[in-house]
């Protein structure tokens, strides 16, 4: 229970106070914060609506007049609130928390490459290389384009990825609590992810400097 700061009522920890309306600057998790159902899948229409509605009824300048501790909970509350959403509006930054929450996270800085990406890794940097020296040499056009073809694939493969993840995400709340494997395999598409934005990154990085050369 916690004391609302405005009417002084003893409450369930909420974002708001069920009693006068006001922010009861609490830490709670992101689901709670938003008010929604923990759940993996969101409709982020909904979610946009739902972090606006809430941010306009907490946000400081209602309460610029009011007692020191109710300005001090409306801060608080609005950047958890804004933090929340940040967090649950994407889904890659929605299942690391999830691992968070259920006390997992991927491997320290991510760097074990997953074994299925290990031979397009190897590959891309090879053609960043060959194309950063053809550059140099005024000879880049031919690679360019060889690198722009793998840009497509590393998009159908995060395409897919992604794909991946929302189903993940739809075992997990049909399942209720996720098993060893559903975490195993979280953690793994995850991974995967990381690495083809990664991959993706500097593959634009590299055509936008041959472009520009």
């Amino acid at each position: 229970m916690t004391r609302c700061p405005s009417c002084a009522r003893e409450q369930k920890p909420h974002l708001i106070c069920p009693e006068c309306g006001a922010p009861l600057g609490v830490v709670l998790d992101c689901f709670a914060a938003l008010e929604i159902p923990r759940k993996l899948q969101i409709d982020t229409d909904s979610l946009e609506r739902t972090y606006h509605e809430l941010g306009r009824r907490i946000h400081p300048d209602r309460f610029a007049a009011s007692p020191a501790a109710v300005r001090d909970a409306s801060l608080r509350s609005t950047a958890l609130l804004t933090r929340s959403y940040r967090t649950l509006r994407d889904p890659v930054s929605r299942g690391l928390y999830w691992l968070e929450l259920n006390g997992e996270k991927l491997a320290e800085n991510n760097k074990q490459v997953p074994p299925e990406l290990a031979e397009t890794v190897f590959e891309v940097q090879e053609q960043l290389a060959e194309l950063r020296e053809a550059r140099a040499a005024r000879g880049a056009d031919e690679l360019a384009q060889q690198v722009a073809e793998r840009r497509t694939e590393l998009q159908t493969s995060m395409n897919e990825a992604q794909e991946e993840l929302s189903s993940n995400f739809a075992r997990w709340d049909a399942e209720g609590n996720g098993s060893g494997q559903l975490t195993t395999e979280l953690k793994s598409i995850l991974s995967k992810i990381a690495y083809l934005r990664t991959l993706i990154r500097d593959v634009d990085r590299e055509l936008e400097t041959a472009k520009a050369a």
